[in-house]
């Protein structure tokens, strides 16, 4: 779906420094960090701004703080409302309860309970949550019809001048902070509120940055619509990365980052899953997926930022721990060392023993292995994981099967059917 262009009014620097202002003293000024091990590993300087360290985990609360310090008291009065599963929610919420105004948050009924929780935590007496619908499309209309007939005022998650600003201080503090040339700064971007506030600022304080926008594989919004030449709406997205999982960009985020940013690069779901699993285990880093799309961008521009100072700026750490296992799962597919098949076993007494003993690897591991016997016929079914300690064990593994003349079937190159499967 093609949609026409419209005449938009950009972001200015001095409200983001105004935005600052407002912000003094509800937000923490979150720090500038140099990581050792990211450092040693890309030959480059490499620095975090840990949003995740905000006081809700993330750095939506500047962009929604900003909107609503910036309405008339007469507006306020009548409440303010938004459609969010994630990070907004949080981020109005614990804005609604510092200056005491009502808000309504409207989330689908399939959001986990434990983001409904934080909302609600953050928010206080001062917050309502409405669950309905099953996508965040539903949670969107159910918002709108409220506002239109309760007055209310919408705050949008991105597509918002004074949002816009508010997220823009980030860049402020990533300035005023470094004492350092930056050479290199990447950001997340969803819908591009963040990128839009960042960018502004860099375009005109350090101007010979290079501003490098990262999305998800699957979901391409803004790369897609910049590629184009005008917004476009995706179809289907891959909802994995949450924080940054948007159909489409906005009306001004698009018109802001194709003026602004140098590059939008994409990361494969998978990829962002392994640094996450990274990030935690060597530095104690708890990032959200979208918070670890900047790290996991590294390694696609390992090249070019050797010997420079680069910042990747951690979004948000509202990482729900129920989700490791398919972190997990998603990491050891895209590094190449969980694997699917369907095996057909022979039906008689020693077959197994035959495969282990003769086809599996010593460092293989049968982590999945599901089989029945149904019918009598020669040969049964089975679905079997196996997890490798290498990648490059994987070629002489197949090749010990077609030599044994297993008969089997690779599931993982088979999408439809894994996902049935799996």
């Amino acid at each position: 779906m093609v949609e026409a262009e419209k005449k938009i009014t950009f972001p200015d620097v001095d409200n983001i420094y105004l935005a600052a202002e407002r912000l003094r003293g509800v937000i923490a000024h979150t720090p500038l960090q140099e990581n050792l091990n990211l450092s040693d590993k890309y030959g480059a300087t490499i620095f975090l701004k840990r949003e995740d360290l905000q006081v809700v985990r993330s750095y939506k609360i500047r962009g929604a703080y900003n909107k609503m310090a910036s309405l008339p008291a007469e507006s306020l009065a009548k409440g303010v409302v938004c459609a969010s599963a994630g990070n907004h929610a949080q981020g109005l919420a614990y804005a609604c309860r510092k200056m005491a105004v009502k808000g309504i948050i409207f989330m689908p009924t399939t959001t986990p309970n434990q983001k409904v929780k934080q909302v609600k935590l953050f928010g206080k007496e001062f917050v309502e949550v409405v669950l309905i619908g099953d996508t965040y499309d539903d949670a969107y209309h159910a918002a709108m019809e409220y506002v239109d007939t309760h007055e209310s005022i919408f705050v949008h998650p991105f597509d918002d001048l004074q949002v816009m600003e508010g997220q823009g201080t980030v860049g402020l503090e990533i300035f005023k902070d470094s004492n350092f040339k930056i050479d290199y700064l990447l950001m997340a971007i969803g819908g591009g509120g963040l990128a839009s506030g960042v960018s502004t600022v860099f375009r005109q304080l350090s101007p010979r940055t290079k501003l490098i926008g990262v999305e998800p594989l699957g979901s391409p919004s803004m790369k897609v619509s910049i590629d184009a030449g005008h917004i476009i709406a995706l179809d289907e997205i891959d909802k994995f990365v949450d924080g940054a999982a948007v159909k489409r960009p906005g009306n001004t985020t698009f018109e802001i980052c194709r003026q602004n940013l140098d590059q939008v690069i994409l990361i494969p779901e998978g990829k962002v899953c392994t640094t996450i699993l990274q990030l935690y285990n060597e530095d104690a880093i708890v990032a959200e997926p979208a918070g670890a799309l900047t790290i996991a961008a590294l390694d696609f521009l390992k090249d070019e930022i050797r010997g420079k100072n680069v910042v990747c700026l951690i979004s948000g750490g509202n990482n729900d721990i129920t989700r490791t296992e398919e972190i997990k799962e998603r990491s050891l597919l895209y590094e190449g060392l969980k694997h699917y098949f369907i095996i057909r076993f022979p039906q008689r007494a020693g077959a197994m023993r035959e495969f282990l003993d003769g086809v599996l690897g010593e460092t293989d591991d049968i982590t999945l292995f599901e089989y029945s016997k149904k019918t009598n016929r020669e040969r049964g079914p089975a679905l079997v994981g196996i997890e490798l300690k290498n990648k490059a064990d994987f070629e002489p593994l197949r090749k010990r099967m077609q030599d044994a003349k297993i008969q089997f079937e690779y599931l993982n190159d088979k999408p439809d059917l894994f996902e049935f499967l799996i």
